[in-house]
Formats: structure tokens, sequence, C-alpha cells
């Protein structure tokens, strides 16, 4: 096979790009980057105004997006949700399983519906999305991209009320690891983002409790989603076609290493 030099093209059209968590902070950005590079992109999350209100700001930026209500709690939406975009769109060949929530609380002080709800968005519904896909893929040879959207907190916790939340994002990294060595036998490339902290919707939440927690941090500042553009697009490009099972981590050196 012969490669462009360089080998770098980050040109999406044609494809169909799934994005969980779309409606606010770095799901609505990751659907607006994909759909600036050609992809058709079903943007998914339960609340459909702002669905609706992302998906005309992408048709004004001349990209193509249509919205899926999609519950990531709830099991038998995410057995569903690749058939009715594929039915719209064309066979999915990028998923972002980017929702996820905090659970904002000491491990002792989590009712069992607390901890069910973070268990089934931040790992369920990923996994029953990733392997979904992965199935129908399988089944008709079509390549996929799969980028999972864990966190730092997968290598680090300091102890302030989100234990769940971090363990969760450690499972997130395994489950990528292992469904892509799993998958490495058919086109299906299989790779995560860990996050530092980065402006969000969900950081907003956290900052009201914590206040202004980038002051401890060596750059003192919080992450630009924008910073992640180009490791979203060359997770899901042609350029990355030999990369599966690796997580790519950006936290602007905020960690303890």
């Amino acid at each position: 096979m012969t490669y462009p030099l360089p080998n770098a093209a980050h040109d999406l059209s044609g494809q169909v790009a799934l994005v969980t968590g779309a409606s606010s902070g770095l799901g609505a950005r990751f659907a607006r980057v994909l759909a600036a590079a050609g992809a058709h992109v079903a943007v998914c999350a339960r609340r459909t105004d702002k669905l609706d209100a992302l998906v005309a700001d992408i048709a004004a930026a001349g990209g193509t997006a249509q919205a899926f209500v999609l519950d990531v709690a709830d099991q038998d939406q995410c057995l569903t949700i690749i058939d009715k975009v594929e039915a719209a769109l064309g066979p999915v060949t990028i998923l972002v399983n980017n929702a996820g929530i905090p659970d904002a609380q000491r491990a002792h002080k989590m009712t069992p519906e607390l901890v069910n709800q973070v268990l089934a968005v931040n790992f369920t519904g990923p996994w029953l999305l990733s392997t979904a896909l992965g199935a129908r893929r399988i089944a008709d040879g079509r390549p996929a991209r799969i980028v999972n959207i864990a966190s730092m907190a997968a290598y680090e916790y300091q102890g302030h009320g989100a234990a769940l939340y971090s363990t969760t994002k450690a499972a997130v990294v395994r489950m990528t690891e292992a469904l892509a060595v799993e998958w490495a036998r058919y086109p299906i490339n299989v790779n995560a983002i860990a996050p530092g902290a980065f402006s969000s919707e969900m950081m907003d939440g956290m900052l009201a409790r914590m206040g202004d927690i980038s002051q401890s941090f060596r750059r003192k500042r919080l992450g630009d989603p924008a910073q992640m553009d180009s490791t979203l697009l060359y997770l899901v490009s042609p350029a990355s076609d030999a990369v599966t099972g690796t997580v790519i981590k950006i936290d602007d050196g905020q960690g303890n290493r």
C-alpha cells in the first residue's frame, strides 16, 4: 500500500459518526469537529432542545448532523440506537463514547441508585454501544473507529469525593485495551482520550463546589476543548490505521506524575 507524504489527512467525507453526550461541553465540541472534517454526525443525548440547536449550528457552518434522543443509562436505547442512526444516515464508522456523569460524593455515602446510575452511564452504556457497533462491523467487514473518553481520574485520585467516577474511567481504559485486542483481526480500532481538567458543563459543577482548582495546576489554567481537536481527528482518520488499544493523555501537565 502506498501512503501519502505526510500521511496525516483528516478528511472524513462519507463517514458517519455517532457522538454521545453531545448536547453540551466536550461532546458538542467533538460533534462540531467531526462535522467540520466532513462526517455526517449523529448527535445523541437526552436534551433534545440543545441537540436541535447544535444541529442548526453545524448546518450553518456547512456541516451535516441529525439529532437522536439517547439516554446512555437505558440499556435498551443503547442496543437500538445504532439501528436508528444507520437507517437515517448509513453505516456508522465512528463512535465517540463521550457521555459521562460525576458522582461528587464520598464512596461510603453513595446510594445504590447513584452507584447504578454512574456505572450505567460511564461504563455499561459505552460497553453496549461499542459491542453493538463492533458486531455490525464484524458482520459486514466495514472498518470502524471507536474513541472512548476516559479521564486522568483513571490514573490518579485526590480523595475529594469521586472514587466511583475514577473507578469507572479506569474501567473505560481497560475496556479500550481489551476490545482492541479482541477485534484486532478486524478493521476496528478502539482507542481512548484521557482528558485532565477541561472547561465543560461538568467542570462548571466541580468549580462551583471546590472553587478555582486551576491555581493548583502547574500552568494555572483549565484546558480548552479545542486543544483536543487534533487528537480526536487523528484517532478517527486513516492516518492512525495502525493505532489501536492506545489511551492518549491530555492534561496540560496538571497531574502528579
